[in-house]
C-alpha cells in the first residue's frame, strides 16, 4: 500500500474494491468467503475498522466505505494528512 501512497498525485485517491465485513456477527456473504480464503490461501476479509488500520500503515487516510447493490464496497482513501 505504501507504493500506491507514493504514487498518488495531490488529490489523487486510492480505490479498493472488496467485500467489506460488518461488525459483529451480522450474516454477510464475505463471513463464508473469508473462511475460504483463511483456509485455502492465508488470506482473509476485513472490516472497515481493519482497513482503516492496514491504509493508516500505509500512510493512507480511510475517506469513505460505498457500499453497492452486490456484496462489494468501494473502499476509498487518501494521503495522510492531506
Amino acid at each position: 500500500m505504501s507504493h500506491c501512497r507514493d504514487a498518488l498525485t495531490p488529490g489523487g485517491r486510492v480505490l479498493i474494491v472488496e467485500m467489506v465485513l460488518p461488525e459483529g456477527d451480522e450474516a454477510h456473504p464475505g463471513k463464508v468467503l473469508d473462511l475460504a480464503m483463511l483456509a485455502l490461501v492465508g488470506g482473509r476479509e476485513r472490516t472497515g475498522e481493519e482497513y482503516r488500520e492496514l491504509l493508516a500503515d500505509a500512510g493512507l487516510e480511510l475517506t469513505r466505505i460505498v457500499p453497492t447493490a452486490p456484496a462489494v464496497s468501494v473502499v476509498e482513501a487518501a494521503r495522510a494528512g492531506g
